[in-house]
């Protein structure tokens, strides 16, 4: 990966297999996700649908891996995202049965990191995705017509979820390298989550 021409974009290194692995990742899970939502599959209103996910379901995917990769090279890591694209292809073939398993990829990252700082990079990803929650809460409330509102409810319920699902303490999952550093940190980011999800019952009840 290091011997790539590196592209800057600010203060930020990437490289053109980066981002053809960004967009493909994108699109891929974008796609799953409007097949799950369109009944019956590729219906009129499946591109519709795929609008809906790219801007909900891709954007926290992707925005999650990216919290990752530019914590990581503030801390001077070497960090590019990878798309796993047996699990795209997977996480769309199960799409037409009802429920997708969503794994696209993950940033790659070499260089050395304390526990500390393997910990907030890892935070990183959850915390990304609590802050996209919070802006589609906004905008749930915001005066703006019931299709915006749709989209934002979606947006809501898709991050919340992601950042929560994410701090499970096991194995490869942020939630255990987030645990080993910081018990603090750990549950305060784990309790934002769950109330962001107690809030969609709440929501859905007005």
């Amino acid at each position: 990966m290091r011997s790539q021409k590196q592209i800057r974009l600010g203060s930020i290194s990437t490289s053109q297999t980066e981002l053809k692995d960004l967009i493909k990742a994108w699109v891929a899970i974008s796609a799953a996700f409007a097949i799950l939502l369109s009944k019956p599959i590729f219906s009129s209103g499946f591109y519709a649908k795929f609008v809906i996910a790219s801007l909900t379901v891709g954007t926290g995917f992707l925005l999650h891996e990216l919290g990752h990769k530019i914590v990581a090279q503030k801390y001077k890591c070497f960090a590019e995202f990878r798309s796993f694209d047996t699990m795209l292809a997977l996480s769309i073939a199960m799409s037409f049965f009802g429920f997708v398993l969503a794994a696209p990829g993950a940033v790659m990252i070499s260089g050395k990191v304390s526990r500390q700082k393997n910990g907030i990079i890892s935070a990183a990803g959850p915390v990304v995705n609590l802050i996209l929650a919070a802006a589609f809460l906004m905008l749930i409330f915001a005066p703006l017509p019931d299709l915006f509102k749709g989209i934002s409810g979606y947006g809501f319920m898709i991050n919340s979820w992601l950042a929560l699902f994410n701090m499970i303490p096991f194995w490869l999952f942020d939630g255990y390298k987030v645990l080993k550093w910081s018990k603090l940190a750990y549950g305060l980011i784990v309790a934002a989550a769950a109330v962001l999800m107690l809030l969609q019952n709440f929501i859905s009840a007005v």
